[in-house]
């Protein structure tokens, strides 16, 4: 092993019993891991998280397979490179199996051009593919593709997981075995902990903690709370506002000021926060939802939301943050109704489906003299001149008569 290479390369996994974590896909009992185990591997899309193991699994499978295998990167390869590895596995001198492995790490940055060039070689088995992504790959990656691989997600690694590894790479000739180093569990854990389920992180962080510390005149390396921390970058939130996890984070945001929960709501706001989501937009968020599920049972919500808005435009952050947990709030803990919603909604089914009619005449218009002649507005009865300002008349279409959209239910008030 290159000692000169990163800690976290040192230590990747080489076979499936020295890999850590994500039991769900890689557990003994799990199909994955027998076809791993047998060398019978079809094409896979691994999709999870930055430090989770999606391609120290490739390089397990890489160990592991007889087939020819092939790494490149979607940011720096092409079509060109596709069709040279296809050539070179068609190639039976070359490869009598006539097919191989290929591990396209990032491959949501493949375009459609060099995605449909890869489609027929893994149609007809010539390519295995093994495809790694951060992003939602049912958004990312060619349908086609998608239908002829099997699917895998993972997910942040524990902090017992990352744990177990930050261990072994102390106790291991390919990790810091060479130094002589003095580090209690409880910074370990810290340092996992710190981590947030990115293992790759955490290598890196205590590779600098052992790097920048001097050994005392014992010739150990003593690694405390404090050189830790100064060491390991601040806790990694998972949280991209461009990728799968803005979409997750904001239907949980608006999901929990719909359930009446304020502590989940302030939780959600502030992750897209301090991943950098745009804080108008989660005003905006605020407001549908002021409007969409508290409706009429508090209609001060929409007011409440609306000025909050307007705040944050004219504030800006940090202080905006301080405005959108407030209208958050204010939206989480009031009574909810949706009957407004279900109003519009059924209205607008019934407008594009059905024969809905004509607006009755006595409540038309009358702009122009004249109009009255052919029943504009003929007799319109004026509500305010009638006890209560209410009067009894048709308002709806005769094809729509007796239909019901607005139903008050038992939060909105009389």
């Amino acid at each position: 092993m290159d000692m000169t290479k990163p800690l976290a390369y040192r230590m990747m996994p080489r076979t499936l019993e020295e890999y850590v974590g994500q039991e769900h896909i890689i557990g003994k009992d799990k199909i994955l891991y027998r076809t791993i185990k047998a060398d019978r591997i079809s094409s896979i899309i691994l999709w999870g998280p930055p430090g989770c193991g999606k391609t120290s699994l490739a390089k397990v499978i890489s160990n592991t397979t007889k087939s020819k295998f092939y790494k490149i990167n979607a940011v720096t390869s092409g079509v060109a490179e596709i069709k040279k590895i296809v050539e070179e596995t068609q190639n039976l001198l070359m490869n009598p199996t006539g097919k191989c492995i290929l591990f396209i790490d990032e491959i949501h940055r493949f375009n459609k051009l060099q995605q449909d060039a890869l489609l027929p070689f893994v149609e007809n088995g010539t390519v295995i593919l093994i495809g790694a992504t951060t992003e939602n790959p049912y958004f990312e990656v060619n349908k086609a593709l998608i239908s002829r691989s099997m699917i895998c997600k993972l997910e942040p690694l524990t902090t017992e997981d990352i744990y177990k590894v930050l261990k072994n790479s102390l106790q291991n000739e390919n990790g810091l075995k060479s130094y002589n180093i003095k580090i209690e569990d409880n910074t370990l854990k810290k340092i996992a902990e710190t981590a947030n389920g990115d293992v790759r992180n955490a290598l890196n962080g205590l590779e600098v903690a052992v790097l920048t510390t001097k050994m005392d005149e014992n010739g150990v390396i003593n690694i405390t709370d404090e050189i830790a921390k100064s060491c390991v970058q601040n806790r990694k939130v998972i949280f991209d506002k461009n990728g799968d996890s803005h979409y997750d984070n904001i239907s949980a945001f608006i999901k929990s000021m719909r359930g009446s929960d304020p502590d989940a709501a302030i939780f959600y706001l502030a992750r897209a926060l301090a991943g950098g989501e745009d804080p108008m937009f989660l005003a905006r968020r605020i407001v549908i939802a002021a409007s969409e599920d508290v409706g009429m049972a508090n209609p001060n919500a929409l007011v409440v939301a609306t000025s909050a808005m307007q705040a944050v435009n004219m504030v800006g952050m940090p202080e905006a943050r301080i405005i959108l947990a407030e209208a958050a709030v204010y939206v989480a803990t009031s009574k909810k109704s949706n009957a407004s919603y279900l109003a519009i909604n059924k209205a607008i089914e019934d407008v594009n489906a059905k024969e809905t009619g004509e607006v009755p005449m006595h409540i038309r218009n009358a702009p122009a003299e004249g109009m009255q002649n052919f029943g504009y507005g003929n007799g319109y009865k004026y509500p305010h001149d009638y006890p209560g300002h209410v009067v009894e008349q048709q308002y709806l279409p005769d094809e729509m008569l007796g239909t019901k959209y607005y139903i008050k239910d038992e939060n909105i008030p009389e």
